[in-house]
């Protein structure tokens, strides 16, 4: 796994996909290249000599997919549309699978990647899991353009240290979240795990971490219009879903988004020609992107075998966007956003929504999963079970399994109720997620608990606090409070530091004494 920085003399042209090993990927990932002012245009022989192998590779790789990954992904939902129907054709072939290699991007907007980005990380998990090898590429240089799929109007622009220490956070929470891939395992149709396919064993894929700024910042103008614009035709770009759009919004499209597409689609030409990477993947909206890549390595270099495959958007069953809440993005970095409240997140999803999303976000396989779904129709299921395995797994994946275990603690912990023994430790960890005040410790000692629970602003009145208690919904530290008199003892302060207010299961409130 590397995150490739230096820069090295031009390489050798790489050998056909089938016969490169991760370490050769690795090696020419830490070698990043002279400026390309002939790295694009080889003269007729190369030419010829590309097309050759280029069509060797792509059937090599036709072969792979048909038996494998993507037919995963397409039973799972992770498949929107795909360059070829080769790409996802079902029907066996002999012989020994070959490797692919299949990148994704991400944009450094922010310090933390969201959960919209998952879906990414989990299709190049998969393709790990089924042993090729997965690339991640972080747009180091176009983030500072900015995507427009998607997009009403302009992204506002970052300045250089912000998309630096952007970029340096996503490609370590990625090699966090990517070295967490399951073990090997192969499916079948019916989706179950099965050590008998002939592919018991085999080793996972790797994974490689990129920056798109190690090749952009040696690039001219003139360079770049000299060799990959006049490749470019204009109408195909108007033609683009994503432009048509802007053009015909009030706001309209700068040139600078115009020409995004080119920039994505030069990166997936560079790691095609340079590091064997003959297959692109993407959210839905990424679509004219990877065609726009597409499209200039059959046109530049003249050769075949570039594929794309979307996967669709994260929506809920209602068609809004899953990831976005009242607070904002739900983060995928825990300096962002806790495991505790991730967590928690996919513990309140709708029951119409938890298989699907337990098909296209975990890994478990499909006949378990359908057992899932079966067991949510039967007399006595407990609701939100399904929930929290989906909870379980995805917490696991994305934070490892310290950060579940954080999460369950806090979750049992924090449960009106519980009998679980509370620690300040524990209230602290999910005081960025509550609402939180600080008081002194004479105003805390001796008052009585509706007063507190007034003014600390947990309810709206002293009245209101004494119908939930009537009502059996108000508790301090997880105890049912049945007092409209109870006082605050100094055995009710945890550790001498921390109060918890709850009104009813959700509405809580940290006090910190001082």
């Amino acid at each position: 796994q590397a995150l490739s920085t230096a820069r090295g003399p031009e390489p050798s042209p790489p050998p056909p996909l089938p016969a490169m090993a991760s370490a050769a990927m690795v090696a020419s990932s830490r070698a990043l290249f002279r400026p390309h002012r002939l790295l694009l245009l080889p003269d007729p022989r190369r030419r010829r000599h590309l097309s050759a192998s280029a069509v060797a590779s792509a059937n090599a790789a036709a072969r792979t997919v048909r038996r494998g990954v993507v037919d995963v992904l397409r039973e799972r939902g992770l498949v929107e549309a795909t360059t070829s129907e080769a790409l996802g054709s079902s029907s066996a072939v002999s012989g020994e699978q070959q490797q692919l290699k299949v990148y994704c991007g991400f944009d450094p907007t922010a310090e933390s990647l969201h959960l919209g980005n998952l879906l990414g990380l989990v299709a190049l998990s998969w393709f790990r899991r089924c042993g090729h090898t997965a690339v991640a590429l972080v747009g180091g240089a176009t983030g500072r353009v900015g995507d427009p799929s998607g997009k009403s109007a302009e992204r506002p622009e970052l300045d250089l240290a912000a998309v630096v220490a952007n970029s340096d956070a996503i490609k370590s929470l990625i090699a966090q979240i990517l070295s967490r891939a399951p073990e090997p395992s192969h499916h079948g149709q019916s989706g179950k795990s099965s050590e008998k396919s002939g592919n018991a064993g085999e080793s996972m894929g790797s994974f490689v971490i990129l920056d798109n700024y190690d090749w952009w910042k040696d690039i001219t103008l003139l360079d770049f219009l000299k060799e990959v614009g006049k490749f470019a035709r204009v109408g195909t770009m108007i033609a683009k879903e994503s432009v048509k759009k802007r053009l015909n919004s009030e706001d309209g499209m700068s040139y600078t988004e115009f020409t995004y597409q080119l920039l994505q689609g030069y990166d997936f030409l560079y790691v095609f020609k340079n590091m064997g990477v003959n297959v692109q993947i993407g959210g839905s909206d990424q679509w004219g992107n990877i065609t726009a890549g597409t499209d200039l390595i059959r046109k530049i270099l003249q050769v075949e075998g570039a594929h794309g495959l979307t996967f669709p958007l994260l929506l809920k069953s209602d068609g809004t966007k899953f990831g976005k809440t009242e607070d904002g993005a739900i983060w995928l970095s825990s300096k962002m956003l806790s495991p505790y409240k991730f967590y928690q997140y996919f513990f309140s999803v709708p029951d119409v929504d938890v298989v699907r999303f337990m098909k296209i976000l975990t890994f478990l396989s499909l006949d378990e999963i359908h057992e899932l779904e079966e067991s949510m129709k039967k007399p006595g299921y407990v609701p939100n079970t399904v929930q929290r395995r989906l909870a379980e797994e995805v917490t696991r994946f994305v934070h490892g399994q310290e950060g579940l275990e954080e999460a369950l603690k806090a979750t049992e912990a924090l449960r009106p109720g519980a009998q679980t023994q509370l620690d300040s430790q524990t209230i602290e960890g999910i005081a960025d997620d509550v609402p939180s005040c600080s008081l002194r410790y004479d105003q805390v000692l001796k008052s009585p608990l509706v007063d507190l629970a007034a003014s600390t602003g947990l309810l709206a009145s002293k009245s209101a606090a004494r119908r939930l208690i009537k009502q059996g919904g108000l508790y301090l530290n997880n105890m049912k409070i049945d007092s409209e008199d109870k006082l605050v003892e100094e055995g009710d302060i945890v550790d001498g530091k921390v109060l918890l207010l709850s009104a009813g299961k959700k509405n809580k409130m940290v006090v910190r004494i001082s």
